[in-house]
């Protein structure tokens, strides 16, 4: 499934722009004007939703309170760290068990694809955490990094792969034509939350290029 990546945006466009939509990623630590009546608003809309809210910006403390409104307003799938304290992932994972919420268990490398065995061991560590999906996100400088990530489909457990940098765009459509559990697109030009990121028309024009359903 293609899911439109809404970020850096006020509360008022993102519910919109949720309105829009059949799946959609929140990111929610980018949304300006966030309270609890926009929570609620956006995670009971008739979409299928991943409440994420990556750290930096806000408290720990907060990001779980947010994360846990978005799982009791509706949320379909949750996003935690795998790289979060125990407690921390804990709480969020019983949370989301509890509510029939879909827990994704991530890893992000901004700066390389690292080599496969230490991706292995985070997959592993993902679901140890208690993941249904793991996600693997890595900057991809090579054809060879593409290569690696998209090996990665090759197993039984659900898996989301993500080949960040311009690199890695063709691979972003090559990972969900083989297997990738959840594919990102950005819901408007300049507003890409990773680079790389199509918009859901090009990514669709990219799948029918290869004939893929």
């Amino acid at each position: 499934m293609i899911f439109v990546s809404i970020f850096g945006c006020g509360a008022g466009e993102c519910i919109e722009a949720v309105s829009k939509e059949q799946a959609a990623e929140i990111r929610l630590e980018s949304i300006a004007g966030l309270d609890a009546k926009a929570i609620k608003q956006i995670f009971s809309s008739k979409a299928k939703t991943i409440a994420t809210c990556r750290p930096g910006k806000i408290p720990d403390a907060k990001r779980k309170e947010i994360l846990l409104a978005a799982i009791a307003s509706g949320a379909a799938y949750v996003d935690v760290e795998v790289e979060a304290s125990d407690g921390y992932k804990q709480e969020i994972v019983s949370a989301a068990k509890k509510a029939g919420c879909k827990v994704i268990v991530s890893f992000h490398d901004q700066e390389k694809t690292p080599v496969r065995e230490e991706m292995e061991q985070i997959i592993r560590w993902c679901f140890d955490s208690g993941a249904d999906i793991a996600k693997i996100a890595c900057m991809a400088k090579s054809q060879r990094d593409c290569a690696r990530l998209l090996g990665l489909l090759d197993r039984q457990e659900k898996l989301a792969v993500v080949a960040m940098g311009p690199e890695g765009s063709k691979a972003r459509v090559m990972a969900k034509a083989l297997g990738s559990q959840i594919a990102y697109a950005c819901y408007k030009k300049g507003k890409e939350s990773a680079s790389g990121q199509m918009t859901k028309e090009e990514f669709s024009r990219a799948l029918d290029a290869l004939s893929i359903d």
